[in-house]
């Protein structure tokens, strides 16, 4: 079933890109209603396709259309389609959701941790060292790196959004975190 526009033709993808940025600017609720009836069940396809159950794929499908509500202030057509965007995150948010199912799977067949142990003094002192050391390496870094293993690792940012947040290239951010964690490496294991 294809929905039409106003003027009765069907959209494309500059309609789309159109509607997101329109979203974006100005949280035009009609533009992502538009949205929403036009992706919504193709998403919710595309995730029982991939072989979620029909109330997951659905549940899933909501979390994509809530995520392209949110950050519609990303999207970038010259980099993307709208499709290819809002597809993208659906296939993020189903990775993520197959993750979380594969942990919790995971934490229930692992052994009940003993929670009256406490850890050795041992234990705590290695713990202690091993943090310091860390944060003395951590301020040998250049303010550049290590602004961006703070964005990176503290602040769980990806490195589009560090790239973006900074005003850098991708490549750029990408870069300085691969040469941070080696200069951390041999920090560290100059420690040892």
């Amino acid at each position: 079933m294809t929905h039409l526009m106003e003027d009765g033709a069907a959209p494309d993808g500059r309609e789309f890109a159109r509607l997101i940025t329109v979203v974006a600017a100005d949280r035009d609720r009609q533009a992502f209603a538009r949205l929403y009836s036009h992706f919504a069940p193709r998403v919710t396809a595309f995730l029982r396709k991939s072989g979620l159950p029909a109330n997951t794929a659905e549940e899933i499908a909501q979390e994509v259309m809530l995520s392209v509500w949110r950050k519609a202030a990303y999207f970038d057509p010259a980099r993307a389609g709208a499709a290819t965007w809002i597809f993208t995150i659906a296939r993020n948010l189903r990775i993520d959701h197959l993750r979380r199912a594969r942990s919790a799977a995971t934490a229930e067949q692992a052994p009940p941790a003993d929670s009256e142990t406490a850890p050795s003094g041992e234990v705590l002192l290695l713990a202690s060292e091993r943090e310091a050391a860390v944060r003395a390496a951590l301020k040998a870094l250049s303010d550049e790196q290590a602004l961006v293993l703070r964005l990176s690792f503290f602040g769980d940012k990806a490195h589009s959004e560090i790239a973006r947040e900074l005003g850098l290239p991708l490549g750029t951010v990408k870069s300085r975190v691969r040469l941070a964690l080696g200069r951390l490496r041999t920090l560290l294991e100059g420690d040892k």
